[in-house]
């Protein structure tokens, strides 16, 4: 086993795609899966399932990727303190549901730790896509919320892919709403009170189910209705036809600027946000600095 075959199982596993893999590696397709299927052979496991559609990592394969990343980034820093060499570029990736502090957090984490050379990705995306995307290790982190009506059916998507939840804070529901909607000068709002105005949500795709979607209260029927799939275009609706939508009332005057307020809402319910990983991968350097960011931005708002 070597440290370029680990740097090779990283790359084709960040890329999900051989061809794309050894381009990046400027070596050939064949090299690329040659080295890496010796190095299956070696340790007896299957790192990467082939099949028509592509190659994904197998079970083993997602947790000798954890080990295989501790080791490359423990030699790179070996390398860049004894041998003066150029540190690689960072690697990490995040999937969330819509919320302004994890951008936050997201642009802390970049302006600290950020060196001449990074490959970050941050996507916001549907509830399912994340558990996807930890599973397998697209992302290192995701970002969702549990509460009673959604919890028993996440848990077990979470618990058959491996992951585990890690709750960062717990709030009461609030109204997202444009400033000049008429609900603004309230201190509080009923369900009733919301009937005459657009209800705003996100787009969950196949998988548009009560269970997965960000909004709680989701099996209300609403006699106004409106999905999107990005938060900017949202936030223009809740302006622009002064809609609303259902979250956490945690909100980034800095991101998202003044135009936009949260209210609270009458109601028993609770929303549990919290980040998943996977519960046999250690995180990277830069998945802990972003969780430790994540609470930083949470305790600013």
């Amino acid at each position: 086993m070597t440290l370029q075959q680990l740097k090779y199982v990283i790359e084709v596993a960040n890329r999900g795609s051989m061809n794309e893999a050894a381009k990046r590696l400027f070596i050939s397709q064949p090299s690329l899966s040659n080295a890496i299927r010796d190095l299956e052979e070696e340790i007896h496991i299957t790192i990467f399932e082939r099949t028509n559609k592509g190659i994904s990592l197998s079970k083993e394969g997602v947790e000798f990727l954890g080990y295989a990343r501790q080791v490359v980034e423990q030699a790179e820093l070996l390398e860049s303190r004894y041998l003066d060499a150029k540190p690689s570029p960072q690697h990490f990736a995040v999937s969330t549901q819509h919320y302004a502090f994890a951008v936050n957090a997201f642009v802390n984490l970049v302006n600290q730790y950020g060196q001449d050379e990074y490959e970050l990705a941050l996507r916001e995306t549907k509830t399912h896509e994340i558990i996807r995307d930890v599973k397998s290790l697209r992302s290192e982190i995701g970002i969702l919320y549990l509460n009673e009506f959604n919890a028993k059916v996440i848990n077990k998507l979470l618990k058959d892919a491996n992951l585990q939840f890690n709750s960062l804070f717990t709030a009461k529901p609030h109204i997202f709403i444009s400033a000049n909607n008429p609900l603004s000068r309230q201190s509080i709002v009923t369900i009733d009170q919301l009937h005459p105005y657009p209800y705003l949500s996100f787009e969950q795709g196949e998988y548009n189910s009560f269970h997965f979607s960000e909004e709680i209260l989701s099996t209300l029927s609403h006699p106004k209705s409106i999905r999107v799939n990005d938060r900017a275009t949202l936030f223009n609706l809740l302006i622009g036809l002064n809609g609303y939508t259902i979250s956490t009332g945690v909100i980034s005057a800095d991101l998202n600027g003044n135009e936009i307020i949260s209210v609270p809402l009458e109601c028993d319910e609770s929303i549990n946000v919290g980040w998943i990983c996977h519960k046999n991968v250690a995180l990277s350097k830069l998945a802990t600095v972003y969780v430790e960011a994540l609470h930083e931005a949470i305790g600013e708002q």
